[in-house]
């Protein structure tokens, strides 16, 4: 016997019969398989939306309307658990669907899924656009304002929007905050008679409205480079990443806010200090260790004149005048600097540790010095290296996002990375 129960609801289902999840589109059984249609069709009980009961209307079962309230989805199973009952819901019930709901309510035992082309798959066809790394979410359960932060540095998005939250509303944010470089394609009531896609930059999105039932699709124009969130609000250190220009082939490269909140912790920076910033990329680092040595000197040490580029105008954009920004190779770019008090050194390749050893020479007595690197064995030879510096501090920095799924928070993690840091002794 098989006994399933539900938290506080009390669902106990006793020897339940097994149910059907089954993805619909709006062509309704004419666009399903043999198989799914011969069980909708000999179902005792049809439950779903409004919507997609109507598209199934020939079959005979007795239905059953449930709207977003999906315990009430449950509550259904309970009053049928000895009928043929089949679960319909739109295009895929695992994508941003139901199916997983339920399926972790209730045990993945209970179910077979069927799905059908979701919606989502149905719109970047139609607008012949690959969606392998596109960033997919759902507004009914995710945060306007976190999905544009998202879509800032993306390259696709596809985004299943809602009646409170419409493509016109989306594209207004978007606008708002400065992220003007996306094609936009609303496509509406995609697989029935009356489907169509609007193609059309943000800006006229803005004006228009659609029908209620559509996928907004968004593709990025051609090297157009990212639009930072304005630097007016910034924090001392620990700002968000989307708050630095970023050159496009190294998005997502610059070190990131968690690991750089710690590294700069354990830099012990005074207000006077003298800062080296080694390898500094787009300069995130460096400038917020320029705001916490406010009476002091940053130097960001940068071989790439791109990011060397960047590093002026993200230095502009923070209004840190302390910050001096040098265009060459370490170690020979460093040789007319002040001595440091504190240094930071992030970076991957074979020189890192032969990076580190001369770094540590330059060190003042008593001086902080933090390496952030990726691998075991970088980790390995630069704490052979600052052995014979002082004592070793090692961190292991593993760190997960949580992103909202239904009405559940799951985690992303983040590729483990390490710190290792040491005070210079004084000889």
């Amino acid at each position: 016997m098989v006994s399933t129960s539900f938290g506080d609801k009390g669902l106990n289902l006793s020897s339940p019969q097994k149910v059907y999840i089954i993805g619909v589109g709006d062509d309704g059984l004419p666009g399903l398989t043999t198989t799914a249609r011969n069980l909708i069709e000999n179902a005792d009980v049809l439950i779903g939306s409004k919507q997609t009961l109507a598209v199934v209307s020939d079959a005979p079962g007795e239905r059953r309307v449930v709207g977003a309230d999906l315990d009430e989805v449950l509550t259904q199973f309970e009053q049928s658990a000895d009928q043929k009952l089949v679960l319909l819901a739109e295009g895929d019930p695992l994508f941003y669907g139901v199916a997983r709901f339920v399926c972790d309510r209730l045990g993945k035992e209970r179910f077979e899924v069927i799905p059908h082309v979701s919606s989502m798959q149905l719109a970047f066809a139609r607008v012949k656009e690959s969606w392998e790394e596109a960033y997919l979410t759902n507004l009914a359960n995710q945060n306007l304002e976190h999905v544009v932060q998202q879509i800032r540095t993306a390259e696709k998005v596809g985004l299943f929007t809602t009646e409170t939250c419409p493509p016109s509303q989306i594209a207004q944010a978007l606008l708002n905050h400065g992220i003007d470089y996306f094609t936009a394609y609303v496509c509406e009531n995609l697989g029935s008679p009356d489907e169509r896609v609007t193609t059309a930059p943000l800006s006229e999105i803005v004006k228009q409205e659609f029908s209620s039932l559509n996928v907004l699709i968004l593709v990025r124009q051609p090297e157009v480079p990212d639009r930072a969130i304005e630097a007016s609000s910034r924090r001392l250190f620990g700002n968000p990443d989307e708050m630095f220009l970023q050159s496009r082939p190294k998005r997502g490269l610059l070190t990131p806010v968690e690991v750089r909140a710690i590294a700069l912790a354990h830099m012990d920076i005074r207000p006077k200090s003298t800062v080296w910033d080694v390898g500094a990329g787009s300069g995130a680092v460096a400038i917020e260790a320029a705001q916490m040595a406010s009476q002091g000197v940053v130097y960001a040490i940068e071989m790439t004149p791109e990011d060397y580029e960047l590093i002026l105008a993200n230095a502009e954009r923070f209004g840190v005048g302390n910050l001096k920004a040098i265009l060459g190779r370490a170690p020979e770019a460093w040789d007319k600097l002040n001595e440091p008090d504190c240094i930071f050194i992030g970076g991957t390749g074979r020189t890192v540790p032969q990076m580190v050893a001369s770094a540590a020479e330059q060190l003042c007595p008593g001086g902080r010095l933090v390496a952030n690197v990726g691998s075991i064995e970088n980790l390995s030879a630069v704490q052979d290296t600052l052995n014979t510096v002082g004592d070793v501090k090692i961190w292991m920095i593993n760190i997960a996002h949580g992103n909202h799924q239904l009405e559940r928070v799951r985690f992303e993690a983040m590729n483990p990375t390490f710190l290792i840091g040491v005070t210079k002794s004084h000889k």
